[in-house]
Parts: C-alpha cells; sequence; structure tokens
C-alpha cells in the first residue's frame, strides 16, 4: 500500500491539475494572473517553509522539494513568482530584528506576497547596488538588474553591500516610489509571464526597522554558495513534465536517469554540512541539467511541427528548461556546466586527424 501524499503535496497537485497545466500556455504568452497566486495563497503552500507559531506549516525539505517540482513541471512561470516568496519568509524566521515580528505572520498566511532582489550580491566584488548608513535607516542607490513579479508582489526584500562589504536585506514595498524606478517588464525567451523588470535605485530611503538582515558578504556567500550549487527541484519538474509527452519506450530510459540523479542530489542536500564543499554537488546540478535537457529535446523531436506551435506544451518547457540553465547561476556553476559541456564533446582518444589511419 503507498504512503498517502503529505497534505501540502496533495494540495500541489490539485492545483496543478485543475488550474497551472490547463493554463500553462496561455499564462507563458501573456501574464501569470494574480488568481493563480491568490489560489497558491487559499492553499497555504505560501507558508510552506514559515513557522507553525506563525501560521506556516513548517513542512521538511522533501516536502518543499516535491511542491516545488509539482508547480515547476505544471506551470514553471506562475511557481517562479511564488518560490521568490520563500527566501523572504525564511529570512525573516531566521532574524532576530524587529521587522520579524511585523512581516512573518503576514508573509507565512499569505496575507502578503513577496519577491526578491538580491541575485547581485553574486557579482562581488563588483557592486551594483551601494547601501549608504544615514542616522535612522539606509539608503540605496544602483541598479537591480533582474526583479520578478512586478505588480504582482506586496514587497520585496532588497539587498545591497555597504562600505566594507557587509551585506544589508531589507523589506521596501514592491512599486514605485521616490528614489525607486521600474522598466518596463521585460520581453525574454522563456517566463516573460513572471513580469521581470530592472529597477533604478537613486538614493530610496529604507528605514532601520525595516533591515532583516545584516552580515559580512564572505559569511552570507557561503551560505548562499551552498544553496546554488545544489540541483534545483524545478529541473526535475520540468523534466518530468517533458517525459510525460513521450512514448513509454523514449521516456523509460530517461525517467530511470532522472530518477537516479533526483536521489543522489537531494541525498546530497539532505547530509550534513561538510567543512568542504563536495565536488560532485556541481556535478550533479550539471547531470541534472542534462537529463532535462535529453527530456525536452525528446518530447519537441516527438512532437514535430506541431512542437513549433506557441500552442505547443512541447517547446513551452524546452524554453524554461533553457530559463533554469541560468537560474541560480554564479561564476562557479557556470563554469562547472561550461566544463562539462565541452568534455562531453571532446574526442575520447584524443583529437582527430580527419583522415582515416592505414595499416603499415
Amino acid at each position: 500500500m503507498s504512503t498517502p501524499a503529505h497534505p501540502l503535496v496533495a494540495r500541489a497537485r490539485r492545483l496543478a491539475q485543475d488550474l497551472l497545466a490547463p493554463e500553462a500556455e496561455r499564462v507563458d504568452q501573456e501574464w501569470v494572473p494574480a488568481s493563480h497566486l491568490e489560489a497558491i495563497r487559499r492553499s497555504g503552500l505560501l507558508g510552506l517553509n514559515a513557522p507553525v507559531e506563525y501560521g506556516g506549516s513548517a513542512a521538511p525539505a522533501s516536502v518543499a522539494r516535491e511542491v516545488a517540482e509539482i508547480l515547476a513541471g505544471a506551470c514553471c512561470s506562475t511557481w517562479f513568482v511564488q518560490t521568490q516568496h520563500h527566501t523572504p519568509v525564511q529570512t525573516l524566521a531566521n532574524s532576530d530584528l524587529p521587522v520579524r515580528e511585523r512581516l512573518l505572520g503576514p508573509l507565512a498566511s499569505g496575507e502578503l506576497l513577496s519577491g526578491v532582489a538580491y541575485a547581485h550580491l553574486r557579482s562581488y566584488p563588483r557592486i551594483p547596488v551601494r547601501v549608504t548608513r544615514e542616522r535612522g535607516g539606509h539608503r540605496f542607490a544602483g541598479t537591480v538588474p533582474w526583479y520578478s513579479g512586478w505588480g504582482l508582489n506586496d514587497v520585496m526584500l532588497l539587498a545591497g553591500v555597504c562600505y566594507g562589504g557587509e551585506v544589508v536585506f531589507a523589506f521596501v514595498e514592491a512599486r514605485e516610489q521616490p528614489g525607486l524606478r521600474a522598466s518596463q517588464p521585460l520581453r525574454l525567451a522563456a517566463l516573460t509571464a513572471a513580469r521581470t523588470v530592472s529597477m533604478e535605485l537613486d538614493g530610496l530611503w529604507v528605514p532601520e526597522e525595516a533591515v532583516a538582515l545584516r552580515a559580512p558578504h564572505d559569511r552570507w556567500a557561503a551560505t548562499d554558495r551552498r544553496k546554488t550549487l545544489h540541483a534545483s527541484p524545478a529541473v526535475f519538474g520540468v523534466a518530468e513534465a517533458a517525459l510525460g509527452l513521450l512514448d513509454e519506450d523514449t521516456a523509460g530510459p530517461l525517467r530511470a536517469r532522472l530518477a537516479e540523479v533526483r536521489r543522489a542530489a537531494y541525498a546530497l542536500a539532505d547530509g550534513p554540512v561538510p567543512q568542504e564543499e563536495p565536488a560532485d554537488r556541481p556535478t550533479l546540478r550539471t547531470q541534472a541539467y542534462e537529463v532535462m535537457r535529453a527530456a525536452t529535446t525528446a518530447a519537441v523531436v516527438a512532437g514535430g511541427g506541431r512542437a513549433m506551435l506557441l500552442t505547443g506544451k512541447a517547446q513551452r518547457l524546452a524554453r524554461e528548461g533553457m530559463f533554469l540553465l541560468v537560474h541560480g547561476q554564479t561564476e562557479e556553476s557556470r563554469r562547472a556546466h561550461l566544463n562539462s559541456l565541452a568534455a562531453s564533446v571532446a574526442p575520447a582518444h584524443g583529437p582527430s586527424t580527419g583522415r582515416a589511419a592505414t595499416s603499415a
């Protein structure tokens, strides 16, 4: 007898089957509708990793991963907007600053939806967003290259770097205001529906009571690095959705390989934090990409010319897979992926001369 699914997993499956997947091609060509996010809020999934005492579920990592796989496989654009919300929740759950009591409850319940604006910290020592301390707060200046969920989120977790290398994370209303101007939504090859903009910050004032985290950049980066080296559940979700478009003769070997990589990646993620990062973290991340790429390519090939229609599921999944190749990318993960791609086409026995060998 199979074990019943966790209630949050069951809710995610119902959402995927009844709402997200049937609407995915339309959403891909338009915008993520607020009604999708309202449905996710009502399901309790926005409080997935929030503490129980603040209205959340404090779900184990295995449940959070399975929910992410389901949502990403059904509609990657909707998954991407809502997944931003979980980092602010975790940041507040680990914070001892006053903003925790003000915002953790509303974020855990989904009363407020949050986005994130901190990926630019990964370009350090280049500093796209500079923070200057002033009495009673901070001023943020610079450019946030990517911010998703504009027009959907209520607040954002904004980060920048102070002189001396300290990072500051603070909550800001996700709207235009003095010192904050957003671009028009960017037209992207995939996930345009997630409403991604760039933001210009010109002395945006943030009061001290909005700050959720301060840390030396090196300490923050060490934690962030571990997260970015893991294989994303969304990669497995998109790959699984693509396999569903194939006959079993084609899907079977790919599904077996996907399960193998998933088991290894999640076992590593659940293991103890080592003193030194094992080399197989980026290897497994790259292997997950390879299986996803094979699955989405196979779905396009199997679909033939129909797969090129924008109403076709295969082309959408292939483009979403392309997006996931660069999602959460760092210089380290980029280099590991490029090295793997180069090695995969290298001659097995040295360079070829281009002429057939002849016996003496």
